[in-house]
């Protein structure tokens, strides 16, 4: 009988070892369930409250184009950080593709009004007239 300790050197395993890959996978899972939240949401903002009334008509996504102040002076249209100008063209855009665009305005209550100002005028001068400035529905 052959001893384990005489076996060929050459003698190739058949057999895979898949716990390192069982590790990365748990780690790239982990990493992913963790960054996944912070990359949807946008602004930490506190909304003001107020009453809202449900939309009459049925709105699709892309008719929706959120733009977001922060307390700090800088923009974010659809969770994508841009200055002002950057926003207004591509406002524009959108509303020549769809005439039916509307645009929600979440800024922080406790931010400049200036700044929500600037994002009005710029849509009155595209000629965007369907604007909802967004609150929080329960009073804090």
């Amino acid at each position: 009988m052959r001893r384990f300790s005489q076996r060929n050197s050459l003698v190739t395993l058949s057999d895979i070892n898949i716990t390192p890959l069982l590790d990365l996978a748990f780690v790239l899972l982990i990493i992913f369930v963790i960054t996944t939240p912070l990359l949807e949401q946008g602004l930490n903002l506190q909304l003001p409250s107020g009453v809202g009334h449900p939309e009459k008509e049925q709105l699709t996504k892309k008719d929706i184009r959120t733009v977001e102040v922060s307390p700090q002076g800088y923009y974010m249209l659809d969770r994508r950080k841009m200055p002002l100008g950057q926003i207004a063209e591509q406002l524009a855009r959108d509303y020549a593709g769809n005439k039916n665009l509307l645009v929600f305005i979440r800024a922080d209550e406790n931010g400049r009004y200036k700044l929500v100002a600037d994002i009005l005028d710029q849509c009155e001068k595209i000629g965007i007239v369907r604007i909802s400035l967004r609150t929080d529905p329960q009073p804090h």
